[in-house]
This record gives structure tokens, C-alpha cells and sequence, in this order.
């Protein structure tokens, strides 16, 4: 009961400072917004957002784990902050921080999902799809894609999880064995899951026979 009125009360809270950001935005006050966040970020979680500029995403991660425990609701309240961080950082021409910003926001989120956070929380699954949009021109690290098939698949986003997939077998970042398991688990799905998820029974093994023909090549190719 506890836990959920803090949550209640941080939510409550950034939405007034997200509100008050977006006035000052429009007031083309980017500096002050930026202090406010970094206020919010102070008050909330005892950080500030430069420190969290100059981690990484998996050293944020840590920060947010008591016991082991990933507080995976404080780590995406936090990362929505951030992501409005990134947001002005963009509309002050500061491009490159504000794209590195995205994708540490990106791994955020996506860990807090498959870690268990509260989806309605933030509207997580929305949020996770702008940022994926706003980085659809850039290179993603590996940690990103492999969270990102994780979460697809575990969200039922299946024709999106295979997409992932491929992007990370023609990375080198995934092997067939592991590629193949894949599709393993989704001939234990019903049908009706399956093509819910944009991905019909049909196509999953038209994608195992598209696996096996690659396999085959690659081996054929290194004799």
C-alpha cells in the first residue's frame, strides 16, 4: 500500500512538472525547464540529471535496485523524465546528447517491462513506441535490439519480434540456435495468438524455413 501511494504521488507530481515544462517549452524557456527536471530528479530520487547523463543505461539500471530487487516502477518514472530531458535537449539543437539520452531512455523502459513494471503507469508500451520513432534513423547498441525482441515477444508483438530477430541474426549479434528457439516457442502459441500478434501460424514456418535456408548457405559458404 505503501509502495503504490509513493508511486501515485510521483506520478502526480511529474505530470504537474511535464506540464510546467511544456509551458516553459513554449515559452522557448529551455534552460529553466531543464532546471526543473533537474529539481524533480533531486527531490524524487536524490540524483541529478547530469550524473544520469553521464551513465549508462545498465549504471542507471543499478541505481534503481534495492537488494537485488529492480524497482522497475521508480526506474520508468525516472526514465520519463528523461526522456523529456531529451526532448528539450533536441529543440536546443544539442542533437547528439539528446539521441544518446533516447536510447539510455529506450534500455530504461524496456528493462523496467520486462522487469515488471506497472504498464499503465506511464502508458509504457506508448512511450516505448514514440522513443523507438524517434530513434528509427539511428543504430541501436546490442543491449537495446536484444531488450528490444524481448519485449516484443513478450508483449505478443510477434511479426515485431521477428523483425528484431532478423536484425540481430544480420548483426552478428544472435545465433541460429538461439534464432530457432524462437520460433519453437511460438508453435506453442494458439493460433488465434499467433495472428493477433501480426504473425499467423503460416508465416512462422515460412520464417523456420527461411531460417533453415540461411543456416544452410552460411554453411555451405564456409566449406
Amino acid at each position: 500500500m505503501f509502495r503504490r501511494d509513493y508511486l501515485v504521488r510521483l506520478i502526480e507530481d511529474m505530470t504537474q512538472m511535464i506540464a510546467k515544462v511544456f509551458s516553459l517549452k513554449q515559452e522557448r524557456k529551455h534552460t529553466e525547464a531543464l532546471w526543473e527536471l533537474d529539481e524533480l530528479f533531486k527531490r524524487q530520487f536524490r540524483l541529478n540529471s547530469e550524473l544520469l547523463r553521464s551513465l549508462s543505461a545498465a549504471d542507471i539500471e543499478q541505481l534503481f535496485r534495492n537488494h537485488g530487487y529492480l524497482e522497475a516502477d521508480k526506474l520508468q518514472s525516472a526514465a520519463r523524465l528523461l526522456e523529456e530531458e531529451a526532448s528539450l535537449l533536441l529543440e536546443l539543437e544539442r542533437e547528439e546528447e539528446a539521441i544518446m539520452l533516447y536510447i539510455k531512455v529506450f534500455q530504461l523502459y524496456l528493462k523496467s517491462a520486462l522487469q515488471g513494471a506497472d504498464m499503465k503507469l506511464i502508458r509504457l508500451e506508448e512511450r516505448i513506441g514514440l522513443v523507438k520513432e524517434q530513434l528509427k534513423a539511428y543504430a541501436l547498441p546490442e543491449t537495446a535490439q536484444r531488450d528490444y525482441y524481448a519485449y516484443a515477444e513478450q508483449q505478443g508483438m510477434y511479426a515485431e519480434a521477428e523483425n528484431m530477430l532478423y536484425q540481430l541474426l544480420d548483426n552478428g549479434y544472435m545465433e541460429y540456435d538461439e534464432a530457432i528457439s524462437f520460433y519453437e516457442r511460438l508453435l506453442l502459441k494458439l493460433p488465434e495468438d499467433l495472428a493477433r500478434g501480426g504473425l499467423p501460424l503460416e508465416e512462422v514456418h515460412e520464417g523456420i524455413d527461411e531460417l533453415n535456408r540461411r543456416c544452410l548457405h552460411l554453411t555451405e559458404g564456409n566449406k
